[in-house]
């Protein structure tokens, strides 16, 4: 078992990025929101806070600037989709082509430049622990949280009165509307807690699962975020699993070589989004349960004059 520990390890890091953007993402559509910018929010939230733990070396900072890097990207797409009526697909596209590009000007100074990285936090006596020890209690503090933002999202959507609107609003925004909900402000702070979670993907990228600076270091998995959402029949905790499942699946590509496997590299490197298309291809293969676990109103505009 003990031989298995690093390989388990490497695939809580690579899990983890899915898990911020993908939980952020569902509770996004939940409120009948589809926000196709996640892969500009992610790779913004990694520039911006690897640029500020290099000028202020504080990582706590570097975190909360790519919190608000994500969230800003979100109140853009924000604006123009329930405030100026924009089209949902075409603008989230727009978000992922604006980020990667504004993200590859600022980030020019810093290609090259490295970070040593969150230090692990160990949780006493339960760290100790053989195996389950190393395996569960012993990662840096994004690891932790990304896992409790899944048990708190649970929690809002099953088990609150606002979580209960979100869904009510996402299942039907005219209803939600005549009860005196406030459609557009729910859909906002949905959009804007899906932004933040992006940017907190794209900050662990760059300050913990490879803690450098290069273009387009999400390498797509604001994309994959977006199936596993899918994939996760709108449920936290299949988000939980789908992102360990294809985290497992990215990571595969390093161990296959170390362990002399003749397979092209190439190859190995794009398991993840052939796994994302094969995932999705078997999904959509009956529809029917897609639309009973889909939000009804997801991708829907909604004006409250009409």
């Amino acid at each position: 078992m003990e031989a298995y520990i690093p390989m388990l390890l490497t695939i809580i890091t690579a899990a983890t990025p899915l898990l911020f953007a993908a939980i952020g993402e569902m509770v996004t559509e939940k409120s009948g929101v589809l926000n196709l910018g996640v892969e500009g929010m992610m790779v913004m939230g990694a520039i911006i806070g690897f640029l500020t733990v290099h000028v202020t070396g504080s990582a706590t900072f570097a975190i909360l600037a790519a919190i608000m890097a994500g969230m800003v990207m979100a109140a853009l797409f924000g604006v123009l989709i329930l405030y100026f009526h924009a089209s949902q697909v075409p603008t989230g596209l727009a978000l992922t082509i604006f980020g990667v590009g504004l993200s590859a000007l600022v980030g020019q100074s810093m290609i090259g430049v490295a970070y040593q990285g969150i230090p692990d936090v160990s949780i006493p006596f339960l760290s100790d622990i053989p195996l389950l020890g190393d395996l569960l209690f012993n990662h840096d503090i994004m690891v932790y949280l990304s896992v409790l933002m899944v048990g708190l999202v649970h929690l809002f959507l099953t088990r609150t009165r606002a979580g209960l609107i979100l869904r009510a609003v996402g299942d039907s925004h005219d209803a939600a509307h005549a009860m005196g909900y406030s459609v557009i402000r729910i859909r906002f702070l949905a959009t804007l807690f899906g932004g933040a979670m992006a940017g907190l993907g794209g900050a662990y990228l760059s300050l913990a699962y490879s803690p450098l600076w290069v273009e387009q270091m999400t390498a797509g998995r604001g994309w994959i975020a977006l199936a596993l959402v899918v994939f996760a029949s709108w449920r936290p905790w299949r988000v939980l699993f789908g992102a360990y499942l294809f985290g497992g699946i990215s990571i595969l590509q390093l161990h296959a070589q170390a362990y002399g496997i003749a397979v092209p590299a190439q190859v190995m490197s794009m398991l993840p989004y052939l796994a994302t298309i094969v995932v999705l291809v078997i999904i959509s293969r009956d529809l029917s349960k897609i639309r009973i676990n889909a939000p009804a109103s997801l991708g829907r505009s909604f004006h409250p004059s009409k």
